[in-house]
């Protein structure tokens, strides 16, 4: 390995920049998840950080060693939103001007946030990397210091508290689960731990829709990667940056990726089992925990990284959740068109024990007969098991079912 720009000695010097600024987040320990990997496990909250996620560590610890000269020209980012308001609350504390360049369509809860910590925002393409060239150019024109998302020595040093945490709280961890986007979570978090421990295993998680670092690992550097749409926008990155590259590629065990529908089951487990309020990208260490159980020697401490959702997009991954669970069923029915033939329809779900949730009725499409009607069911059921139970018995009464 290369002489690193970053130690652990800065890592420690960041520690102490940040001691009375922000949460010194809990630890809180799984019940759900230790049955499922066969050991404890813990998650690490900081989805209860202040601005909502691990990002202002790297950005207040950035900032504070600008000079007093660089500050007063103030700071330029690129952020899809966490970044962007560890940036805006960072500089608002250190009285330095901000400007945040977002991604169109960007969830607007990080939006109002990131302008109401005081940063001016100003929307840039479609992607975060759209959003790195604004943010680039904008700092050549006016002076402002750019602040990296990600790879940036100061931002991962700030990252890397996270993992002298973990250590305090979780003395015995075997592994530790981190999210990962531009890397700068999972390289501070390996630098720190592995110069204290070497045997505790890093591993980093990607959604699969938006996964550059197998590839670039497997090349031996950064490749670029178009990300696909992903509801883990957070950790929707192109490129690996340079210097968490480096660090990821020697000190990172593994990186694996993560489905949606892996993604969607993990937030709600954590929701309804630890009573944590995270965005996807937050849970994608706990969605490898539970794709692949025996992969990870406990103790094992998963990384939570952020809690910042939009509550409409809340609402849908909480149903794409129930569903990849076997607890949302949703289906098309062809009924007779009479009299009483949908109420035959609700009492027979009534009496499997499925509680309905919508129904819409259609009499009127070229697909039907003039004696057909159609109805969209969406269903609360008790899991896989009821689901098929109540296909099955509807089959069996002659009903004729349809999906997608």
């Amino acid at each position: 390995m290369t002489q690193p720009q970053v130690t652990y000695d800065d890592v420690v010097a960041a520690r102490k920049v940040l001691a009375d600024v922000l949460v010194h987040t809990p630890v809180v320990h799984s019940r759900a998840l230790s049955e499922i990997v066969g050991g404890p496990v813990h998650l690490k909250c900081e989805n209860l950080q202040r601005a909502g996620s691990f990002k202002v560590r790297g950005a207040y610890v950035r900032i504070a060693r600008l000079t007093a000269e660089e500050r007063a020209r103030g700071v330029v980012a690129a952020s899809a939103g966490n970044h962007a308001q560890g940036v805006a609350l960072s500089a608002g504390l250190l009285g330095a001007k901000a400007t945040v360049y977002m991604p169109e369509g960007a969830p607007l809860p990080k939006v109002a946030a990131t302008r109401a910590y005081g940063a001016d925002v100003v929307f840039a393409g479609q992607t975060v990397d759209a959003g790195l060239d604004a943010a680039r150019k904008h700092a050549e024109q006016t002076g402002a210091i750019f602040i990296h998302p990600f790879d940036h020595p100061d931002v991962i040093a700030g990252q890397g508290t996270v993992g002298l945490e973990i250590l305090d709280q979780v003395p015995d961890a075997g592994t530790i689960v981190v999210p990962v986007g531009g890397g700068g979570l999972a390289a501070g978090v390996a630098l720190a731990v592995k110069s204290l421990r070497p045997g505790v295993r890093i591993v980093g998680v990607q959604a699969e829709r938006a996964a550059a670092y197998p590839a670039s690992l497997a090349a031996g550097h950064p490749l670029t990667v178009e990300p696909a749409s992903t509801m883990a926008d957070g950790i929707a990155v192109g490129r690996p940056g340079d210097l968490t590259f480096d660090l990821i590629h020697y000190l990172v065990d593994n990186v694996m990726t993560v489905t949606e529908e892996e993604i969607s089951r993990a937030l709600l487990l954590v929701l309804e089992r630890s009573k944590q309020v995270v965005e996807p990208a937050g849970v994608a260490g706990v969605a490898a925990l539970l794709a692949h159980p025996h992969a990870f020697e406990p103790p094992v401490v998963g990384v939570l990284s952020g809690g910042n959702i939009d509550p409409l997009l809340l609402a849908k991954v909480l149903r794409h959740g129930l569903a990849a669970a076997g607890r949302y069923l949703a289906f098309r029915i062809r009924l007779s068109d009479r009299p009483g033939a949908l109420a035959t329809l609700l009492a027979r779900l009534a009496d499997l024990g499925a509680n309905v949730l919508d129904v819409v009725h259609e009499r009127v499409d070229s697909r039907l007969h003039l004696d057909e009607a159609e109805v969209l069911v969406h269903l609360e059921t008790k899991g896989p098991g009821h689901c098929d139970e109540v296909l099955g018995a509807l089959r069996r009464d002659g009903y004729k079912l349809f999906f997608g």
